[in-house]
């Protein structure tokens, strides 16, 4: 009999790209980490929501706790309306 599969969580897959994040950077300094994460985040996480909002931006605003014309903006500006 073998194991359940092991879920991995959300918060575990941040720590997992950031581990390798600096295992690539070589020692080097890193700079604008929380943008360079905001930025890999968001726009997915825009997309999936309004996919499974079927497009709907009251439903997808809401489900994000976000204003409906703050959706809309970032929806613009990850150019995903």
């Amino acid at each position: 009999m073998s194991a359940a599969p092991r879920k991995t969580t959300l918060e575990q897959c941040v720590v997992d790209s950031l581990e390798a994040y600096f295992n690539d950077l070589g020692g080097s300094e890193p700079h604008g980490i929380h943008t360079m994460v905001m930025q890999a985040v968001e726009k997915p996480l825009l997309a999936t929501v309004m996919k499974h909002a079927e497009g709907n931006q009251s439903l997808a605003a809401r489900w994000l706790d976000i204003n409906r014309n703050t959706l809309r903006k970032k929806l613009a500006e990850h150019k995903l309306l």
